[in-house]
């Protein structure tokens, strides 16, 4: 094993170990973990065999191997900003609703309470 493969092992050990970590302390939740998870394993199995990410990088058309890694990377970004979107939008809408709801029971306390003066 070259220096190369495995100063890639180690970051993607600590990498897959740090994810475990935070679902763990509950700082990540199950609903992104299987994502990150999933990534995470795929960047250790990438940096161990070497001859796979050459591979499937040549038969995709890449000739250069790293480079295959940064697209998957860009790819993995590009789907964490579509979902985070979503979920961003999901939780705007939920907050408009509960901003109208609290101003409708804000209007009726101060009627209720007017009327008893």
């Amino acid at each position: 094993m070259d220096m190369v493969t495995l100063l890639a092992f180690l970051v993607s050990v600590a990498i897959v170990a740090s994810i475990i970590e935070l679902i763990r302390r509950n700082r990540l939740k199950e609903r992104y973990s299987l994502l990150w998870l999933f990534s995470s394993f795929v960047i250790l199995f990438f940096s161990v065999s070497r001859k796979s990410l050459e591979f499937i990088s040549l038969s995709v058309g890449i000739k250069y191997p790293p480079s295959f890694i940064f697209l998957l990377g860009f790819l993995f970004l590009i789907v964490i900003n579509v979902h985070f979107s979503t979920v961003i939008s999901e939780l705007f809408e939920k907050n408009k609703t509960l901003t109208q709801e609290i101003a409708i029971l804000k209007e009726m306390l101060e009627k209720g309470h007017g009327a008893d003066r």
